[in-house]
C-alpha cells in the first residue's frame, strides 16, 4: 500500500517553525507584513485570499487584504503598487490572480519591487531562479519540493517527469529540479506518447487541472507520484490530476487531493513573507 504523504501535517509542522521565526524578529521589532491585492470577484480567489489572511494571523505576519472592484483601472492598479512599493512597513506584495481582462499582467508583475515579490513572478526573481540564484522560490512548485525534502525523498539523479508547462507550477519547478541535479522531461497537452513518457518516471508530478488526465497504467510499478491539479469532478468533490484509488496500489507514495500540495503552497507564501523582511531588516 501506498504511503500517503501528509501536506496538512508537514504545513502543520512548518508552521510552528514560521511562528518561532516572527518571535525572534519581533524581538528586533520587526513584524514581516505581507500586502496581498484582490481585484474583482473571482470566488476561488476570494477563498484563496481569505485562507492566507487566515494562515498569516495564526503565524505572527501583519496581513492586509485591499479589495478593489473589477472596473478598476490599469492606471489606479499601477499607482497602488508603486505606493506600497515605497512604503518600508508593506515586504511582501502579492497581487492575487486571475486579473480581469482589461489588466495587463505581465506589466503588474513587472511593476512590483522585486524584493517583495513574494510569489516569485517578477522577471528579476525568475532570472535569478534560472542561474540558481534564487531570492525567492515560488510557492507551490517550493511547496512540492519541501514534501519531498521531508518525506525523505532525494531528487538528485532521479528521472522526473512533470506533466503541465505553467509559469506558476510545471516551468519554475522543472527548473529546480534540474538545479538539484534531477533529470526532468516536461510534458504538454501536445506531448505524443504521454502514457509511455510517464511510465518511465520515478517521480511524476502531475500539474494540468485535468481531473482523471493520470491513470494507474501511466504509472512505474513503485514510482513517487505529486499531484498538483485541483478539479471538481460530477460530483462537485475536490480531486487532482490522478486516478488516486487505483494509483494507491502501485505507486511507492503518493500526495492525496485535498491535502497534499494545497496546504504547502500557502506556508511557502509565508516563509518568503518573513524572507523579504529579514532581507530588507539587513539593508
Amino acid at each position: 500500500m501506498a504511503k500517503i504523504i501528509d501536506g496538512k501535517k508537514i504545513a502543520e509542522e512548518i508552521k510552528e517553525e514560521l511562528k518561532k521565526e516572527v518571535l525572534v524578529l519581533a524581538k528586533k521589532k520587526i513584524v514581516p507584513s505581507l500586502l496581498v491585492i484582490l481585484v474583482g470577484e473571482d470566488n476561488a480567489s476570494q477563498i484563496y485570499v481569505k485562507n492566507k489572511e487566515r494562515v498569516a494571523k495564526e503565524i505572527g505576519i501583519d496581513s492586509q487584504v485591499m479589495k478593489l472592484s473589477t472596473a478598476t483601472s490599469q492606471e489606479d492598479l499601477e499607482e497602488i503598487i508603486l505606493q506600497y512599493n515605497a512604503d518600508e512597513k508593506i515586504h511582501g506584495i502579492l497581487v492575487q490572480l486571475p486579473l480581469p481582462d482589461s489588466i495587463d499582467v505581465k506589466r503588474i508583475i513587472s511593476l512590483i519591487d522585486p524584493k517583495k515579490d513574494v510569489d516569485c513572478f517578477h522577471p528579476e526573481n525568475v532570472g535569478r531562479m534560472m542561474i540558481d540564484d534564487a531570492r525567492f522560490l515560488p510557492c507551490t512548485p517550493a511547496g512540492v519540493l519541501e514534501l519531498l525534502k521531508r518525506s525523505n525523498i532525494s531528487v538528485e539523479g532521479k528521472n522526473i517527469v512533470i506533466v503541465g508547462r505553467s509559469n506558476i507550477v510545471g516551468k519554475p519547478l522543472a527548473v529546480m529540479l534540474i538545479n538539484l541535479g534531477a533529470t526532468v522531461t516536461v510534458c504538454n497537452s501536445k506531448t505524443k506518447n504521454l502514457k509511455e513518457i510517464c511510465a518511465q518516471a520515478e517521480i511524476l508530478v502531475s500539474a494540468t487541472g485535468k481531473a482523471g488526465l493520470i491513470c494507474a497504467d501511466m504509472i512505474k510499478k513503485d514510482a513517487i507520484v505529486i499531484d498538483v491539479g485541483i478539479n471538481r469532478n460530477a460530483e462537485g468533490k475536490l480531486v487532482g490530476d490522478v486516478d488516486y484509488i487505483r494509483a494507491c496500489d502501485k505507486v511507492s507514495c503518493i500526495t492525496p487531493v485535498p491535502g497534499g500540495v494545497g496546504p504547502m503552497t500557502i506556508m511557502m507564501l509565508m516563509r518568503n513573507t518573513i524572507l523579504a523582511a529579514k532581507n530588507q531588516a539587513n539593508q
